[in-house]
C-alpha cells in the first residue's frame, strides 16, 4: 500500500484531540482515532500506527482520509442502515412530557421502570428503551441539584457593602467586629463497638452503629479581626438563649468597646425580644447579611472547620463530653 502524506491539522484541532487523549470520559473508540490522527500528523505512516494502536492497516488509512476530508466531524460513527425506528417522534415526546411536566404518584422521581409502567397502555415500552431515549436525550430524572433562586432584594448590595466594609477595614478604634451565630443539633454520638486503628495496607475501621447522648447548640462570636472565638452551649435556640449569649459577649468585652454584630436574618436575632435588648444596650450595633446569603457570615468559616476537624469523625460518650471538646 502506497505511502499516504502527513496529515495537516491546524492547532485547534491539535489541542482538541488531545483533550480527547486525557479526558476519562473518551470512548475507546474515539481515543484511537484520536491518537490515529495525532501520529499521522506527527508523520508516521500507517503501517506503523497500525501496529501502535492495534488495528489494521487498512482502517488506519480509513481514517486518515475521514478526517482530512471532514476534519473533527470524520472522526464521528456514521448512521448505519438498519430497521426502522419501533418508537417514532411522538413516542420519544410522550417519554419527554412524562419526566418534565409530571410527577410519579407514590415515588420521589421517576425510574425507567415507573416510565415504561406509565405509557405500557399507548406505548408498550420497556424500561431499557426508556433508557436508550433518554440516554439520547440527556435526560437524567434520577439525579438532583440544589438551587436557591434569591429573591430580588433591594438592599441586597447595600447590606453586603455594609458587612464587608467591617471586614475589609481595619480594626476601628474603640470598637469589636464579631461575626455572630448558631450551629445547631449536633448529636453526641459514641460507637457501640471501639474503632479499629489503621495498619500497614487497611484504612481506619469504624463500627456503623452508634449510641445517641443528645444533641447541643453551639453559640459563637468570631472575632474577624484577631480570629479568637467566643463560644457558648445552649439548650435551645430561642430568643432567650441568644439573649444570653448577647449578655455574655457585653460581659467579656470591655466596657470602653463598641460592639458590631453580623448576624444572619434568623429568627432568634430579628426578634422583638433581642431588638428590645439592643436598644437598651447602645454599645452594641447590629449588621444583618442579605436574605439568603448567610455565606457572608465568617463564622461559618469556623463552623466548617469545627465540623471537619472535630464533628465528623469524633466520638462523643455525653453531651457534656462534647460540648468540652
Amino acid at each position: 500500500m502506497s505511502r499516504l502524506p502527513a496529515l495537516e491539522i491546524t492547532t485547534e484541532q491539535r489541542v482538541e484531540l488531545e483533550r480527547r487523549m486525557r479526558a476519562h470520559t473518551t470512548t475507546q473508540r474515539a481515543l484511537r482515532r484520536a491518537r490515529i490522527v495525532l501520529l499521522a500528523a506527527d508523520g508516521m505512516p500507517s503501517r506503523q500506527i497500525a501496529r501502535w494502536v492495534g488495528i489494521d492497516e487498512k482502517a488506519v488509512a480509513v481514517w486518515r482520509r475521514r478526517f482530512a476530508a471532514e476534519g473533527l466531524k470524520g472522526l464521528q460513527d456514521r448512521r448505519r442502515p438498519g430497521r426502522p425506528r419501533v418508537y417514532d417522534h411522538d413516542a420519544r415526546l410522550a417519554v419527554v412530557a412524562t419526566v418534565t411536566t409530571q410527577q410519579p404518584e407514590v415515588d420521589s422521581h421517576w425510574s425507567h421502570r415507573l416510565i415504561a409502567e406509565r405509557l405500557n397502555d399507548t406505548l408498550g415500552i420497556s424500561p431499557s428503551q426508556v433508557g436508550r431515549i433518554l440516554a439520547d436525550l440527556d435526560l437524567k430524572p434520577h439525579r438532583v441539584r440544589g438551587w436557591l433562586n434569591r429573591p430580588d432584594d433591594p438592599e441586597f448590595f447595600e447590606r453586603a457593602a455594609d458587612v464587608c466594609g467591617l471586614y475589609l477595614a481595619a480594626p476601628p478604634d474603640n470598637a469589636l467586629v464579631l461575626s455572630v451565630d448558631e450551629k445547631t443539633a449536633i448529636a453526641a454520638r459514641s460507637r457501640k463497638h471501639p474503632t479499629r486503628p489503621c495498619a500497614p495496607g487497611l484504612v481506619e475501621r469504624r463500627e456503623f452503629e452508634y449510641r445517641r447522648h443528645g444533641t447541643a447548640c453551639l453559640l459563637a462570636a468570631l472575632d474577624v479581626h484577631t480570629g479568637q472565638v467566643l463560644g457558648s452551649d445552649a439548650i435551645k435556640n430561642d430568643s432567650v438563649h441568644f439573649l444570653g449569649f448577647l449578655a455574655e459577649i457585653d460581659r467579656a468585652v470591655h466596657p470602653d468597646l463598641e460592639i458590631h454584630l453580623v448576624l444572619d436574618n434568623g429568627s432568634s436575632h430579628v426578634s422583638k425580644q433581642t431588638k428590645a435588648w439592643l436598644a437598651d444596650h447602645p454599645r452594641f450595633h447590629a449588621h444583618y447579611t442579605p436574605k439568603h446569603a448567610s455565606w457572608l457570615n465568617q463564622v461559618e468559616l469556623f463552623f466548617s472547620i469545627l465540623a471537619r476537624r472535630l464533628l465528623k469523625r469524633g466520638e462523643f460518650n455525653s453531651r457534656q463530653d462534647l460540648v468540652a471538646r
